[in-house]
């Protein structure tokens, strides 16, 4: 049904809430603060803390160790947003959450910039940043949307535009800005910006206080009353579940590129062209600029393309390709550490290649999921769905720390040093694959659409 003049002119008149600016503002100088801050932090760990001396004999076991808190710490980060939507939803309000995690936010970040030589007070300090980043992550995305009516609907998809472009351009930035300023100035400095960034955030998020729409919360007896809606849902749920399974082994992967791949990029060639070399911890400034870059390509060109060849494109199978590049960028890295174990220096432009497949897989992995927890759930529990994709990220680092914990204490994964670890994710994401097509061949999918007034997004 076409739009009448009326309605024509409404959508012509209709303006972006005045609130919209304080909470792109927010967004961009918080996600600066958290990739800032983990930018240096593998790096970081095992020159302060576990390898001081640069020991070769203990760099490996410094590196896991590294690994090990960094991936409990991520673990921790995307486990946190489940506790922060129920007591938004239940208790305090989406406004109150953002506003005094965002609080605890900062002290973690002033932890970090003051007791860079103590590590039992760097380690709060994380525990702090991951308890505030978990606590936003849960709220701020669904606060965007809180902000629009009816009138004003049609132009929700454009800032949500807006929205994701504030995520990749405080993340470029903190990662290009971030690793030459801990070279340059130490790391007091270094993890000092990215908390006065996160001030910066709070601020600007309270400046905006009188402008928000504040949904209220609805209260622990109404909450109560849903869950027993939910039993009404519980095939939706597994249907979902049994999709989602499989994800934690490629969050597992991915998130090394922010840990091992930075760790294995202080041995590498990192001349980019003659008379120009990268840090090592700027080599993951590739991962978001090829992401925003392949999002519209596979979006407007590659799907559509193989739709007019015959291939149907289904969300199955875009996560099925997706888990298989994600095995061939740990294939890429695991020839490169083949080669620095046996004492090469090759180029950083292969751990670059590694890069542009990984950012392929996650579109295709991803994007896919998210969409998948949105369309796939009913209306009750779209939310919930949501929060449990969150949670696979969080176990699959939680693995990956697992890993590490028993390569540093010399346990059963300690055989698998060196190349051998990757070939051992690349081995995993095999036998996950197979698994997961089998698996899937069973599921009975059922779409859920026009349930819901919600706007789907992505939560960064």
């Amino acid at each position: 049904m076409e739009a009448t003049p009326a309605q024509t002119d409404a959508k012509s008149a209709a303006t972006y809430p005045r609130s919209i600016p304080f909470i792109i503002g927010n967004e961009a100088a918080e996600r600066f603060s958290f990739y800032g801050m983990r930018s240096i932090l593998s790096t970081f760990l095992v020159a302060q803390f576990f390898n001081p001396t640069h020991n070769p004999a203990l760099q490996s076991v410094a590196e896991a160790k590294a690994n090990d808190q960094v991936h409990f710490f991520v673990a921790l980060a995307y486990f946190m947003p489940l506790i922060g939507g129920l007591v938004a939803d239940w208790f305090f309000g989406k406004y109150k959450v953002i506003l005094y995690v965002s609080m605890i936010y900062c002290v973690g970040h002033l932890f970090l910039a003051l007791f860079d030589t103590d590590l039992e007070w760097f380690t709060y300090g994380l525990l702090l940043i991951a308890i505030g980043a978990g606590g936003i992550k849960s709220c701020v995305s669904a606060n965007v949307g809180d902000q629009f009516d009816q009138s004003n609907q049609h132009l929700m998809s454009k800032i949500y535009g807006w929205f994701y472009f504030s995520i990749n351009s405080g993340s470029v930035i903190a990662t290009m800005l971030i690793p030459y300023l801990y070279a340059t100035y130490g790391a007091s400095v270094a993890f000092g910006v990215p908390g006065i960034l996160m001030a910066l955030a709070t601020l600007i998020f309270w400046l905006g206080r009188d402008r928000y729409v504040k949904v209220p919360p609805i209260g622990l007896k109404n909450a109560l009353a849903d869950v027993q809606m939910w039993k009404e849902n519980l095939g939706a749920m597994g249907r979902v579940l049994s999709v989602f399974i499989f994800i934690p082994v490629f969050w597992a992967l991915w998130d090394q590129n922010l840990s091992e791949w930075v760790l294995q990029a202080t041995k590498l060639d990192l001349t980019l062209v003659d008379g120009f070399t990268v840090l090592p911890e700027q080599v993951q400034t590739v991962n978001p600029f090829f992401l925003v870059t392949m999002i519209p390509v596979f979006t407007y060109g590659v799907y559509p393309l193989l739709e007019r060849l015959g291939v149907k494109v289904t969300p199955l199978r875009k996560m099925g390709v997706g888990f298989l590049l994600a095995g061939v960028s740990f294939v890429i890295i695991a020839q490169l550490q083949e080669r620095i174990d046996a004492g090469q220096h090759p180029t950083v432009w292969w751990q670059i290649l590694a890069y542009l497949v990984l950012s392929a897989s996650e579109v295709l992995v991803s994007v896919t999921s998210l969409e998948y927890a949105y369309t796939h759930s009913p209306k009750a529990i779209k939310s919930l769905m949501s929060s449990f994709y969150l949670l696979v990220i969080s176990a699959g680092n939680l693995f990956v720390s697992f890993v590490n914990q028993s390569i540093a204490n010399k346990g059963f994964f300690s055989r698998f040093e060196g190349a051998n670890y990757y070939w051992f994710f690349v081995e995993l994401m095999a036998v996950n694959l197979v698994l997961y097509l089998i698996a899937t061949a069973f599921v009975k999918e059922k779409v859920y659409v026009g349930q819901t007034e919600e706007t789907g997004h992505l939560p960064e």
